[in-house]
């Protein structure tokens, strides 16, 4: 009975060897799901600047109809800018300029994942109708991968879709690479 008595003899903590093991495995884990949590990250945050540009998108287009006045959004790289076309005179003249027209609002947009469009001119004309005066695509030009990359603008719809190859790798700002979802 003493001869099992000592075979089974009671451990009273960790080996050196087996800390070091766990506390390697438990860093591993740590660089594997920061690199994934970057990559998520800049995902979310393309999908949630692509999400406020078509809320204030079609905004814009229901408060055109709703206060019977042309709403016009002017794009740039960096950021863009809604405005109301003041009806009646002084100006009310159907287009939205720096001359009597009243900015509803002015969005700055995340420098480190600029947008690009395609299509004439930088300007989305509402009318008080809710018609869009241009066919146009904006779409994220970064190689992130995110949900909702991309805004299709046709006369009479807006759209949130996802590119089916990003600008960098090659993809085209269009309808065409803009798949709505």
């Amino acid at each position: 009975m003493n001869h099992v008595s000592c075979i089974m003899k009671k451990n009273d903590g960790v080996t050196l060897v087996e800390l070091v093991v766990v506390i390697t495995i438990i860093g591993i884990l740590a660089v594997a799901l920061g690199f994934s949590f970057q990559g998520w990250l800049g995902g979310y945050k393309i999908e949630k600047q692509a999400k406020e540009m078509y809320v204030d998108l079609m905004n814009a287009r229901a408060r055109a109809m709703q206060r019977n006045r042309t709403h016009c959004v002017t794009l740039a790289t960096n950021q863009y800018t809604i405005k109301e076309d003041m009806s009646p005179p002084p100006d009310g003249d159907g287009d939205c300029d720096d001359s009597g027209d009243t900015t509803v609002s002015r969005k700055v947009l995340d420098a480190s994942y600029p947008i690009i469009w395609n299509g004439s001119g930088n300007e989305i004309k509402f009318t008080v109708q809710g018609l869009i005066n241009v066919d146009k695509s904006i779409c994220s030009n970064t190689d992130e991968d995110a949900d909702y990359n991309c805004i299709e603008i046709s006369a009479t719809r807006v759209n949130i879709g996802k590119l089916t190859t990003t600008i960098p790798a090659g993809g085209d700002c269009n309808a065409t690479n803009c798949v709505a979802k």
